[in-house]
């Protein structure tokens, strides 16, 4: 349980990193350029000029488009930003998903996890508690998926060397910034940081399962071991049973080994 949540870190931190990566190309502006791009009407070294006291003034290092005719009509860094939000999106959707399936039960579902009670249960069913703030994040993540199109959409549909799309793409930007800020933030402290393991449920699924005699084939090979499984599906037998007592072919001690719990989420010990 620890590694997949160490998994899902690790995916989230790619995404801060491919975020802080992109910001940079917001840093380029064609401020002082007028109406296309061709500085009409604007005094000699005015956009130069004009980037210099936006830098000093906000603390942000704004550079001058090298072209900016180009940058005038150009929207692709807000295409790039609103695309590393889908993305960002779409993994919190699956690791959201995820969350959903561990705690669900307690009877007729995994129930590996319990998150924090948000609520006194259903509406309908009585006792019955639902993980309202996963799906507030994944509802909120389907929001910035379908607001990454307007974004695709309106940068597309400038014409020659102007966009009028652009307050639909600013719209959707800060949109999709300012609900998943608030969603995340809203995970991590009333969902993560209240997250518990159903600790002894685990592990009777993990002993419990017939995929564990994958550990066993190096040992006793791959088709002994499809034996084993199949007679552990047909009798309901559990896996020791059949291994350590009835076909004795491993020790107690060799089982134990094995099935340790070191052993099954960083195996040494299989031979």
């Amino acid at each position: 349980l620890g590694q997949e949540f160490h998994g899902w870190g690790t995916t989230l931190g790619e995404e801060v990193q491919r975020i802080a990566e992109v910001r940079q190309f917001l840093h380029e502006i064609n401020l002082g350029a007028t109406a296309i791009g061709t500085m009409v009407t604007a005094a000699p070294g005015y956009p130069e000029l004009a980037t210099r006291y936006l830098s000093e003034l906000t603390g942000a290092e704004f550079i001058l488009a090298g072209d900016l005719i180009e940058a005038t009509s150009d929207t692709g860094a807000y295409v790039l930003l609103s695309g590393v939000l889908k993305r960002t999106s779409s993994k919190l959707t699956k690791i959201c998903n995820d969350i959903r399936l561990l705690a669900s039960g307690p009877r007729c579902g995994f129930n590996e996890i319990h998150l924090p009670q948000m609520q006194p249960g259903s509406s309908i069913m009585p006792g019955k508690v639902n993980p309202v703030i996963p799906e507030v994040v994944n509802q909120t993540s389907f929001l910035v998926i379908g607001l990454d199109l307007t974004v695709t959409l309106a940068a597309s549909a400038g014409q020659l060397q102007l966009n009028v799309m652009e307050p639909v793409i600013t719209y959707a930007l800060f949109t999709s910034i300012s609900t998943m800020e608030n969603a995340v933030n809203s995970l991590n402290v009333n969902c993560i940081q209240g997250i518990t393991a159903n600790a002894e449920h685990t592990r009777d699924m993990v002993l419990n399962s017939l995929g564990i005699i994958t550990v066993l084939k190096p040992s006793l090979g791959y088709k002994q071991c499809a034996e084993i499984a199949r007679e552990g599906y047909e009798t309901g037998k559990s896996l020791h049973d059949i291994v350590v007592h009835e076909r004795q072919l491993m020790t107690q001690h060799h089982w134990d080994e094995v099935f340790s719990f070191e052993n099954l989420i960083s195996p040494k010990f299989a031979q």
